[in-house]
């Protein structure tokens, strides 16, 4: 979170944002830093690879066993999991058959696109994403005896499997793609720390999965209402669609998602969001200048400050042009930590160091303060 030498500004510059997802995360990632925000890598749980699954080869095993009746997809990459996954079992042909033979359902377009990718045909799909759609289509029937096959994708889906099995169906989970806890746990424990702090602007999220993990593994270190209170507020959580938000929905926490449920639609949603709630534009010498998340932008190029500059910053550029008296800023950036207000004088030293050619836009006021030199 340190300072850095001037970069080229892009719309993200200033922002630090929290990836907690383990699939495409260097994509992601990626995505994000060419658009100049600092990256926070913390997967909040891991992948079991298909291929090593005992548990996704038995539920295949079931399917074949005897005559399925219906097979709901739920993702398109989870579809496309388990295909492969037979295919390099030598049970691709036997379980494109058992589709074949039975009524598909999909949730959503990219399952209908992986379904018809496999030859096969979707029987019904709904208008939305959400499960409770397809729960609606499959309980309007008689499924007394039936034997319907769900593909998950993270996670169970216990609230659906347990409807069917009430109106007496045989019920086959195949849980593709199974979370396991997090290769780095220590990486996930320091980004609730910084989220709980608001030391970075956003997190993101892929899957519901990954918002469960993260929230399990803050409650368990205690600071399950700091990252919520910090999700509510300054901490923007970004999910790449409504089914992914669910699980902040359930806490009161109000997330956001792009249209189309895609990462680049993702970086861009954050793109347009971030420096819309946190950019402020001063004109001085005659030039435009902008704070933006932890960033002064000046003629194209971004300087990074620490959280404390930046909140030094933040505060004069409330009141461009007025004084604002040691005491106010002692308050604004070092609340709590008993700091007196030689700490303030040190970190305005420091601020003028790494602003660099800017530096003036800082003045002294003897004996009351400090202001910012703008244009009137």
């Amino acid at each position: 979170m340190g300072t850095s030498t001037t970069a080229e500004a892009g719309p993200l510059t200033g922002f630090t944002i929290g990836v907690t997802a383990a699939r495409r995360r260097d994509e992601l990632t990626a995505l994000l830093r060419r658009r100049g925000a600092r990256v926070v890598e913390a997967p909040t749980m891991r992948i079991i690879p298909l291929d090593d699954d005992a548990a996704l080869r038995h539920a295949t095993e079931r399917c074949l066993t005897d005559r399925l009746d219906y097979v709901v997809a739920t993702t398109g990459v989870g579809w496309r999991g388990w295909m492969s996954a037979a295919d390099g079992w030598g049970l691709g042909t036997r379980l494109a058959g058992a589709c074949r033979g039975t009524a598909v359902l999909t949730r959503g377009p990219k399952a209908t696109g992986a379904v018809r990718a496999s030859g096969l045909r979707e029987t019904y799909s709904p208008g939305s994403e959400a499960c409770d759609e397809l729960l609606s289509w499959l309980l309007a029937r008689d499924l007394h005896g039936r034997r319907i096959a769900v593909q998950e994708h993270g996670a169970p889906l216990c609230d659906f499997t347990t409807a069917l099995r009430e109106r007496g169906a045989e019920v086959i989970e195949v849980p593709v793609y199974r979370c396991a806890p997090p290769e780095d746990p220590g990486a996930v424990r320091r980004l609730i720390e910084q989220t709980a702090r608001r030391e970075v602007h956003a997190l993101t999220f892929t899957s519901a999965p990954a918002i469960v993990a993260l929230l399990d593994t803050a409650r368990a270190l205690g600071r399950h209402a700091d990252v919520l209170a910090a999700l509510r507020t300054d901490v923007v959580p970004v999910c790449v669609g409504p089914v992914c938000a669910r699980p902040l929905h359930d806490e009161a926490v109000p997330a956001i998602w792009p249209e189309r449920g895609r990462l680049g639609t993702l970086v861009r949603t954050l793109a347009e969001t971030l420096p819309a709630r946190d950019r402020q534009e001063l004109r001085s010498g005659g030039r435009t200048l902008a704070l933006q998340g932890n960033a002064l932008v000046a003629d194209g190029h971004g300087i990074w400050l620490t959280p404390v500059q930046a909140a030094l910053l933040r505060a004069l550029a409330e009141r461009p042009g007025w004084v604002v008296g040691r005491a106010e800023l002692l308050r604004r950036a070092w609340a709590g930590t008993g700091a007196d207000e030689h700490a303030v004088e040190a970190a305005v030293a420091r601020l003028r160091s790494t602003l660099g050619p800017h530096a003036g836009l800082i003045q002294t006021v003897s004996k009351r303060g400090y202001r910012l030199a703008v244009d009137s």
